[in-house]
């Protein structure tokens, strides 16, 4: 009876954190797109970026998802900490990464880029979160591989929100024209366009939500002994590449090589290197 209400209760508390976002595609589906774009809030003196603010709704949903999955593995540990750390770490791998992609023009005014809010990159965040995690791991005398299945949902979920404040601020994070009857224009946003193009954030909050359930059926089958730690993460790291590859053949980012996007390589290479962890994982190890 008890791992009943157990269960029911972790699943609960990750209900809580995919409903906070459940009606964003809606909304934005159904909204004027040249009428509702919010690139900032004022609040009488106060200016809030609708980005920043998005960013700090995805770090709350990735918090409840995390904290139900460290329950159902009866882990205690403080998922506060860990989200808070981990999105910090981030956020400013997010934003090194995207100013190193143009070290010129890093350099050539580096303070005021470097505190500026606009420009992030997937794959910095990536790298940035990885390393905090691998350090909260240590310290916290957790697997390593434990910790990024742990975060590997939770990863998922706050990376489709956050793309919803690229799609309220009308940042420049859409895709190519479109006559799709959902297309939307960005006339007010921060990167103006007038004509209708993909909402690529809606696809990739969409896409997100279905990596995230996905990753959270397969837990169930480590904690049976079924498959060993780190399953998770090798299926996170495959399946947010190949989302992420698939959407930058709409998306507007410049090519780097090959035809492809520095996105679309670095997509590449967390495939690839999910891959190869899946693969190196001996099968039914339950390290902890």
């Amino acid at each position: 009876m008890w791992q009943r209400h157990s269960r029911l209760s972790y699943n609960r508390t990750a209900l809580a954190g995919m409903t906070i976002l459940a009606a964003a595609p809606r909304c934005a589906l159904r909204a004027r797109p040249e009428n509702r774009l919010y690139p900032f809030i004022h609040l009488g003196p106060l200016t809030l970026g609708t980005y920043g603010l998005m960013v700090a709704v995805a770090l709350v949903c990735a918090f409840f998802v995390m904290r139900a999955d460290l329950a159902r593995r009866s882990l205690a540990v403080d998922a506060e900490s860990i989200i808070g750390i981990t999105g910090l770490a981030g956020l400013a791998g997010a934003r090194l990464y995207h100013l190193l992609e143009s070290p010129r023009t890093f350099l050539a005014n580096p303070w005021p880029l470097l505190f500026s809010t606009m420009g992030f990159a997937w794959f910095g965040a990536f790298l940035g979160g990885f390393v905090a995690l691998v350090l909260l791991a240590r310290s916290r005398r957790i697997k390593v591989l434990l910790m990024l299945d742990v975060a590997s949902p939770a990863a998922a979920i706050g990376y489709g929100v956050g793309r919803i404040g690229c799609l309220v601020s009308g940042d420049g994070d859409y895709g190519i024209p479109t006559s799709l009857p959902w297309g939307m224009s960005f006339p007010n946003g921060l990167v103006p366009t007038t004509e209708r193009v993909h909402p690529t954030p809606i696809y990739e909050l969409l896409a997100a939500i279905l990596i995230a359930y996905i990753l959270w059926r397969i837990a169930p089958r480590i904690l049976r002994r079924e498959r060993p730690d780190g399953t998770v993460f090798a299926c996170y790291l495959m399946l947010s590449g190949l989302a992420r590859f698939l959407v930058e053949f709409i998306r507007i980012n410049p090519k780097l090589l090959l035809g492809l996007t520095n996105a679309q390589l670095a997509s590449a290479l967390c495939f690839i290197g999910g891959a190869i962890v899946l693969w190196r994982l001996p099968p039914g190890q339950h390290a902890r």
